[in-house]
């Protein structure tokens, strides 16, 4: 998606360790209009999925997710939480996270009644680099018997190796920008998506 690489390419900023900060527009600081784009690009991709829930992990998937709804006839989205809370129901599906980012370990849960056998769901993030935050979001689909329609992300991570193991399941997998390599002296560069709707 020419728009997010663009933006990507004017504000965000290369460390160390393979992190990519893009704070000022996708996950502290928020572009609305950009996240509108990336809905409509996320319904091009699954156009015709008759996706009917939509799944994420708090907190910086839940804005892109819900401006992906809407393109799905304003479906509900799920958001996985990463805390225990008093009015989290008792009846949770629960999966295990390593984050890279964050370089620690923890759970994430969904309430069983937001998840059924009847959800067909589709998956969108912000990031995707090891494949540990997807990976448990399809657990807790398995988990409750729904079907996965595919995966949708923001940005992935080309030269970490999340993206081959979702795509080697079979999974369909649609990343809106792939950073195939970067650096603070080279910058970034992207995968040549031209083919993509």
């Amino acid at each position: 998606m020419e728009l997010l690489e663009t933006k990507i390419r004017q504000e965000g900023r290369v460390k160390g360790q393979g992190i990519l900060k893009v704070d000022s527009f996708l996950n502290h600081q928020l572009d609305v209009a950009l996240f509108e784009e990336m809905g409509k690009a996320f319904a091009k991709r699954f156009a015709g999925e008759e996706v009917n829930k939509i799944l994420t992990i708090e907190t910086s998937g839940i804005a892109i997710a819900t401006s992906t709804a809407r393109y799905f006839d304003y479906c509900p989205v799920v958001f996985g939480k990463k805390y225990v809370s008093l009015n989290l129901d008792d009846e949770i599906y629960s999966s295990d996270v390593y984050s890279y980012t964050k370089q620690q370990a923890y759970k994430i849960m969904v309430s069983k009644k937001y998840l059924s056998t009847t959800d067909r769901i589709l998956i969108i993030d912000d990031f995707l680099a090891n494949g540990k935050a997807v990976e448990a979001l399809i657990d807790l689909i398995e988990q409750a018997g729904a079907t996965l329609i595919g995966v949708g992300i923001a940005i992935e991570k080309g030269f970490q190796d999340g993206g081959t193991l979702i795509r080697q399941k079979g999974i369909p997998l649609e990343s809106l920008a792939i950073v195939d390599e970067m650096s603070e002296e080279k910058g970034i560069i992207f995968r040549d998506q031209s083919g993509k709707k």
